[in-house]
């Protein structure tokens, strides 16, 4: 069986990853590939095409940044990708990650009879217009581009939803969301390679980390604050700014003496500051299943969230607190902390059984995905 996923993927192969959907499809593109299928990737940010080690081959989208700007998207890019895509003639065609130009996969599959998976990266993708509007669309205003993306999606997006054979999800609460716009979807949780995972036996753990974009989108406005109003507690920060926001209070938070700013690193060494922390901090208003907090337990690290717990999960199985919007909570949880009693093998524990990459998921995945391409959905 062949299955096709495209994206910005390259650099997630290779522990460079520039998001957590990104991460994600990389993930299930290896477990793919591993257990004996055909797996292609269409990348726009490569020049030439190669093989990994575990088989996937990686391929450069036709005619990518041939043209003239500003027009080439319709000249080049869109029937470049449209053609590469109907060429890799695959059983099956995966997207995740809100745009409109998935609609070139499905149309795609529809043309060689093949499946169509659509795969949620964040509750924003199936939230109402205004959220999208206050955590995303309202920070880029100055990048006419991006607002011209974004009309595009707001319109193609929901028809992608009701249209794909199959749509993923990543927890309960988002299966529940779209079972109340009538579309049914299945739960397909995250995944991990422990293997990258460093081990934390000589760790201080002295320090909050926050790892992420520093944006608006990602709560760094409130991390700044946060961090500002209590200087008891010292902070490391993993991520470079974006946007206006994120450019803004990444300047005022630099001269905050108890943040420690590391700017971007690769994922193992984003994994082993996360290890060396006393908690992870996240501010976010909304998220999917972050692959940090995975990470966090995968190392034995708590999370603290103030607004998001994916399915309930961090309440359900006491990973961590979630202040539910309120600051006073979430500070009486950084000041009570304790990862004594267990935590740590509990932590590992709910990965190992929910998101571990290992022999048994990867042959789950396997049938599972064999099942979708011969299904008559």
């Amino acid at each position: 069986m062949k299955i096709c996923f495209w994206g910005d993927i390259a650099g997630a192969l290779n522990g460079r990853t520039h998001g957590g959907g990104q991460l994600q499809i990389a993930l299930l593109a290896k477990a793919l590939s591993q257990s004996g299928h055909e797996v292609v990737i269409l990348d726009y940010d490569i020049e030439k095409e190669f093989k990994t080690e575990e088989g996937i081959t990686v391929i450069p989208i036709k005619g990518w940044n041939n043209g003239i700007r500003m027009i080439r998207t319709f000249t080049h890019r869109l029937p470049g990708l449209y053609s590469s895509l109907k060429d890799q003639k695959a059983d099956i065609y995966y997207c995740r990650i809100r745009n409109y130009r998935h609609i070139f996969s499905y149309l795609a599959a529809r043309k060689v009879k093949a499946k169509f998976i659509l795969g949620l990266a964040s509750d924003l993708d199936i939230m109402n217009f205004r959220s999208r509007w206050k955590y995303l669309y309202s920070q880029n205003t100055k990048r006419l581009w991006f607002i011209f993306d974004g009309i595009i999606t707001e319109f193609i997006y929901p028809f992608l939803l009701r249209k794909a054979n199959y749509v993923f999800v990543q927890h309960s609460g988002q299966q529940e969301m779209l079972l109340r716009k009538q579309i049914h979807s299945v739960i397909f949780k995250n995944m991990i390679d422990v293997e990258e995972v460093p081990v934390a036996s000589e760790y201080v753990r002295k320090d909050f980390v926050y790892v992420g974009r520093l944006d608006k989108r990602k709560g760094f406005v409130e991390f700044f604050y946060l961090a500002k109003k209590n200087p008891q507690f010292t902070f490391k920060v993993i991520g470079p700014p974006r946007h206006e926001s994120g450019e803004l209070y990444y300047k005022k938070i630099m001269e905050l003496p108890n943040v420690n700013l590391l700017g971007e690193l690769n994922h193992f060494d984003t994994l082993k500051e996360i290890a060396n922390s006393k908690a992870l901090i996240s501010t976010s208003p909304m998220e999917g299943f972050p692959n940090i907090f995975i990470e966090a337990w995968a190392c034995g690290v708590p999370v603290l969230s103030l607004y998001v717990d994916p399915g309930g999960v961090i309440q359900a199985e006491n990973l961590g607190v979630v202040a539910h919007g309120d600051m006073k909570t979430m500070l009486r949880g950084m000041e009570t902390i304790n990862t004594a009693d267990g935590f740590a093998e509990r932590a590992k524990s709910y990965i190992q059984r929910n998101h571990v990459l290992n022999e048994n998921r990867i042959r789950e995945i396997s049938i599972h995905f064999d099942e979708i391409a011969n299904s008559k959905a």
